[in-house]
């Protein structure tokens, strides 16, 4: 079933219209229902002007409806997803805004690497904001944080959320394996999997570095045995090591 704006029993005399190509100012002939028509003078792809793409934005059988997305409206399902769980993750944690920070700074390094790695952005932020969402229940069941809890516990608060927030079943098995290792790497992991530990892993380094001093030495001999791609080494470096060396000069 189309919800009654695009469905043809429901429409007006300005169901075709025509609209200007943006590229050559040929006319494109066009039915309210269509996202994209393509030029008939230069061949470029134009988006439906008229057509009201907000919903869509928000809905999981928005494809059925619209059918082929085009790639903005694709682009800005996947940022507005990630914004709904950054904040079902804040919801989650309430007043625990150490944790919040963390996953917000996590997600952050994650949006620098995606592109390099090749990984899949709404799987790789989805993993990124809920890495550590079996944290409370470890600790409300096992007085502890410890990796091997809250890789038991993670998995089924994240699909709880997932399944909440309409995400397909596979963004949700994918994203609930990442949280149920994320602490330990398989031998053959995902692009998706590498950049959720990687950014994980440099966070830590942070807030590891702010505690206590860590020679550059020792934070580069680190950072070549312990990362996953070479896009995180590169980030880990410019972040912690240049910026260790810098505050030394200073001093």
């Amino acid at each position: 079933m189309k919800c009654p704006g695009q469905d043809p029993r429901y429409w007006k005399f300005d169901a075709i219209f025509e609209s200007e190509c943006p590229n050559c100012g040929n006319k494109v002939e066009f039915f309210k229902d269509e996202t994209r028509r393509k030029c008939s003078k230069c061949g470029q792809r134009v988006l439906n002007p008229k057509m009201d793409f907000g919903c869509a934005t928000h809905c999981k059988f928005a494809e059925h409806c619209f059918g082929d997305l085009p790639p903005e409206l694709i682009k800005q399902k996947e940022d507005l997803f990630k914004d709904r769980v950054a904040v079902e993750t804040k919801f989650y944690f309430k007043q625990d805004f150490r944790r919040i920070g963390h996953a917000a700074r996590v997600a952050r390094y994650v949006e620098k690497l995606v592109a390099e790695e090749k990984a899949d952005p709404a799987v790789a932020l989805t993993a990124a904001y809920l890495h550590d969402i079996g944290i409370k229940e470890s600790e409300r069941k096992y007085n502890s944080s410890a990796a091997r809890y809250q890789h038991l516990e993670g998995p089924p608060v994240a699909r709880e959320i997932l399944t909440k927030l309409g995400a397909s079943e596979d963004l949700i098995n994918e994203v609930c394996d990442i949280v149920g290792h994320h602490h330990h790497p398989r031998i053959d992991e995902t692009a998706n999997f590498k950049v959720v530990y990687d950014a994980d892993l440099v966070v830590n380094l942070e807030e590891r570095t702010r505690k206590e001093s860590v020679s550059p030495a020792n934070l580069l001999k680190h950072i070549n045995r312990r990362f996953l791609t070479e896009a995180g080494r590169n980030l880990a470096r410019s972040i912690l090591v240049e910026k260790k060396k810098d505050e030394t000069a200073v001093a």
